[in-house]
């Protein structure tokens, strides 16, 4: 099983990024959506990024995950 995880863009350096979410930090590969840019909610599947994501959206998306991993807090 796969699955996508959006993640905030806060580095970026020609077609490698760095993403971050809840404070863990990924290398990632941007040669699939190389207009991403810092700041950029992104989803990364198997370590490239592949679509943007609104903030709103990322947002809802982390919160269901949160919900099916029973209330996991990230503090």
């Amino acid at each position: 099983m796969c699955l996508a995880v959006p993640m905030k863009l806060i580095e970026k350096k020609g077609k490698i990024g760095v993403a971050e979410i809840s404070g863990v930090k990924r290398e990632v590969r941007l040669d699939f959506f190389p207009e991403a840019e810092i700041g950029d909610y992104i989803i990364i599947h198997a370590g490239f990024a592949i679509q943007k994501l609104d903030e709103k959206d990322a947002e809802e998306t982390l919160l269901l995950f949160k919900e099916m991993l029973g209330g996991v807090d990230d503090e």
